[in-house]
């Protein structure tokens, strides 16, 4: 039998396409629907064996945790982005890690290497999407043989994104988002992103969702969103996309508006801040329409973000997409 010692998984970005939000819970967390859309703008993760059991950043010397599990590096083209990854116990990917070896007792000393394209701390879920491809990579690496249901669950202690990386496409989110129902989605669609050169901590923006919303109404799936999907009509669902998360977004980060209004200024047909943001999505076209149109529509859209000096980067991707999966 061939022994891995070395796995690389590929794991997609999300984007809301509609995050209704309830009241704050008594343990901290929200009622959502959270409609997620895969996108195919990846990060690539590769876990191997450890050469060795030296301290890492992710644990230190003479932690109590005990041995040293994961060392992470990462790379990749995302400027000023890479300076917001961290290196440490914190960083998803090491908890994915440590968490996997406690519950199957297999964990081995592993080299995490994140291969970074989706936003840090943008409203992408990139840190929910490397702690999936890590989950995944172990299992394979340490020959646990979990099946798709046992990996969400672990999936879903480390986080409320966590599980829909693993399955990618479109589905909604119920619960704190960990509940996973696929949708219909038949149709391919374009998207181009702002990448913004500040980052937003999830937890502030719910704080101060909180704050502006204290009667929050409880979350319903928006009938005219999941029609869209399914009919695959570009036009309505660019109509139909939402995210209550906006406004607080926009409150603490009051330029985002500006590169609202520049987008969907220069042609596309919805526009919204993905999760929790900073990062803008806007949808440029799909379904049925001819290629050339979406061309034409997606250059308007990019030249318009590139020329505002509003967004760090602009990249463009289509969705939906599978989620992650071994290279």
């Amino acid at each position: 039998m061939t022994v891995n010692t070395t796995v690389t998984v590929r794991v997609p970005a999300k984007v809301n396409l509609q995050l209704a939000v309830g009241p704050r819970r008594e343990d901290g967390f929200h009622d959502l629907v959270n409609v997620f859309h895969a996108v195919s703008l990846f990060d690539e993760v590769t876990v191997r064996e450890a050469l060795s059991r030296r301290p890492s950043p992710s644990e230190g010397t003479g932690s109590a945790a005990g041995p040293v599990l994961a060392e992470l590096t990462a790379g990749g083209s995302l400027g000023s982005h890479l300076s917001r990854v961290p290196l440490d116990a914190s960083n998803l990917a090491a908890r994915a890690v440590t968490l996997l070896a406690e519950g199957t007792g297999r964990g081995t000393p592993v080299a995490v290497h994140l291969d970074k394209h989706i936003p840090v701390a943008g409203g992408m879920a990139g840190g929910s999407a490397d702690a999936a491809a890590t989950l995944l990579a172990c299992d394979r690496l340490w020959g646990c043989g979990l099946s798709e249901e046992e990996l969400v669950g672990y999936a879903a202690d480390l986080g409320s994104d966590v599980p829909f990386a693993l399955l990618g496409d479109t589905a909604v989110g119920l619960g704190r988002g960990e509940i996973l129902r696929p949708m219909p989605s038949p149709g391919r669609f374009r998207w181009v992103f702002a990448l913004s050169a500040q980052g937003l901590s999830t937890a502030s923006v719910f704080g101060e969702y909180d704050r502006i919303r204290p009667d929050a109404p409880e979350p319903r799936l928006d009938r005219a969103l999941a029609d869209a999907l399914a009919s695959g009509d570009p036009v309505a669902l660019g109509a139909a996309l939402t995210n209550d998360l906006q406004e607080a977004a926009l409150s603490l980060l009051p330029e985002l508006e500006r590169t609202l209004k520049t987008g969907g200024g220069a042609g596309a047909l919805g526009s919204l801040v993905s999760g929790s943001g900073p990062t803008c999505a806007f949808l440029v076209g799909g379904g049925g329409e001819a290629e050339s149109v979406v061309a034409e529509r997606e250059a308007a859209v990019v030249e318009a973000l590139e020329g505002s000096g509003l967004c760090e980067q602009v990249v463009v991707a289509d969705g939906d997409v599978p989620g992650a999966m071994i290279v």
